[in-house]
């Protein structure tokens, strides 16, 4: 399983509407455009965090479906509540994805 980590800046009180839009895209075809199997959306604060797991790496698939309709429409859509973490640096949906620094993981015979 793979996993990837964006995060972002999300307005006060915008989780319920944020939920929402994923809901109907997730409903259509774009998450298995991307290999999306689970997805969850956690928030501290204003921090958006949005976990992508697949069975293979997002990101190439991501960056392909940057120009897929109902991409750019569920990005238009969420551009009223999300922002970049750092706009100074924000290109691509790659540059919002969390690099992993350290994994542990309970050995399954114990």
């Amino acid at each position: 399983m793979h996993q990837a980590l964006i995060v972002a800046r999300m307005a006060p009180g915008s989780a319920p509407d944020i939920a929402g839009l994923f809901a109907d895209s997730d409903a259509g075809e774009l998450p298995g455009l991307i290999g999306v199997r689970r997805r969850s959306l956690f928030q501290f604060g204003e921090v958006y965090l949005h976990l992508i797991e697949s069975d293979k790496d997002p990101g190439p698939a991501i960056a392909r479906a940057t120009s897929h309709p109902e991409f750019t429409g569920l990005s238009d859509r969420l551009s009223a509540y999300i922002s970049p973490h750092d706009p100074e640096t924000w290109r691509s949906p790659k540059d919002a994805m969390a690099h992993r620094f350290y994994t542990w993981e309970r050995d399954a015979r114990r």
